[in-house]
């Protein structure tokens, strides 16, 4: 994949980390369950399965470090979201599942992306 025009919007550039993401992660072996969850308390971008796991993932994409990286934009305030959200998802579903949270971070390269992908970021 080829990186994001500069002049792409911010939430066309964000769909198309989305996509990238989801691709990597396929290939990774996880499975989509479903994609922009979205309650009162936020959204999730994507809720996969991996070894029967429910997988719920934070895609970031920084076009520069500028104001830090990807990675460190997933804040406690932004996974205490993430978890609400998640208990949003769950008591509906009632899965009998391990849960974890997983954060990948997107950042372009001259052919493509670079993906950093952290598997149980952080702890509900």
């Amino acid at each position: 994949m080829k990186p994001l025009p500069p002049q792409s919007t911010a939430l066309t550039r964000g769909r198309q980390a989305e996509d990238a993401a989801l691709a990597f992660l396929e290939q990774q072996g996880l499975r989509l369950l479903e994609r922009n969850y979205r309650c009162r308390h936020g959204e999730i971008d994507l809720i996969m399965e991996h070894a029967r796991a429910v997988v719920f993932v934070e895609v970031r994409y920084r076009q520069s470090a500028q104001f830090g990286s990807a990675l460190e934009s997933v804040d406690r305030h932004k996974q205490s979201r993430l978890i609400a959200c998640a208990l949003h998802y769950l008591s509906a579903r009632k899965p009998s599942r391990p849960l974890r949270f997983d954060v990948v971070a997107i950042a372009p390269k001259r052919e493509g992306f670079t993906f950093t992908w952290v598997s149980n970021a952080f702890q509900a």
